[in-house]
């Protein structure tokens, strides 16, 4: 999967990342951009990265790829350039599916890299069978109805077994957790899982919109 900054992945999809790995499927997670200076300071970036990485054990990510592009920042590179990154991590990888940021998130970094997965992920260009686009909670939930896609899912993985993997792992983004009510809270979390869950009869789930499957 792609993330355009680390916890977009466990905000996405830790849940079904946890069930998977425990089930036995190799998981990898590409997180696109770091911060830089003035931004960031490298203090905050390194402390990211770590929780990252410890947030990624607990998940049981096989394989995590840190591409250290400029946070906030993906609109100053060229675009083939964005696009020749993916592809290399693609090239390596050969997911069978590929889970990407939501188009319409209010993150331009989201944004873009869901147009550069695009096209590295073209089909018979190392491209996956599958692709599903994940919601992030406080990115996608913030668009412009009528004036952006709108986030309507069509395909659903139960969590249940694997909720509280994910919030646990999202406890270990110490910088990014915030108290409640706020929306990338704990209980924030919960209920979104909640709620998806109870669309489709189960306890909790994630819910993702499919762009393409091949069979």
């Amino acid at each position: 999967m792609f993330a355009p900054h680390a916890d977009d992945e466990v905000l996405g999809l830790g849940g079904a990342i946890a069930r998977w790995a425990r089930e036995g499927h190799e998981i990898h997670v590409a997180v696109a951009t770091r911060g830089y200076p003035p931004l960031f300071s490298p203090e905050e970036e390194a402390a990211c990265q770590a929780e990252a990485r410890r947030a990624h054990a607990r998940l049981g990510v096989a394989g995590s790829r840190f591409l250290d592009l400029p946070a906030a920042e993906l609109d100053t590179l060229r675009h083939r350039d964005l696009n020749a990154r993916l592809l290399d991590c693609l090239r390596e990888v050969a997911p069978e599916e590929l889970y990407l940021p939501f188009p319409g998130d209010l993150h331009r970094d989201h944004q873009l890299v869901f147009a550069s997965a695009l096209v590295a992920a073209r089909p018979g260009n190392h491209g996956p069978r599958a692709l599903y686009a994940y919601e992030t909670l406080s990115e996608t939930n913030w668009n412009a109805p009528f004036l952006t896609p709108s986030f309507t899912p069509n395909h659903y993985v139960d969590i249940s077994s694997s909720l509280e993997d994910k919030l646990d792992a999202f406890a270990l983004f110490r910088s990014q957790l915030r108290p409640p009510p706020h929306e990338r809270s704990l209980q924030a979390l919960r209920a979104l899982a909640t709620l998806r869950g109870a669309t489709i009869g189960v306890a909790a789930a994630e819910a993702f919109v499919a762009i393409r499957t091949i069979h």
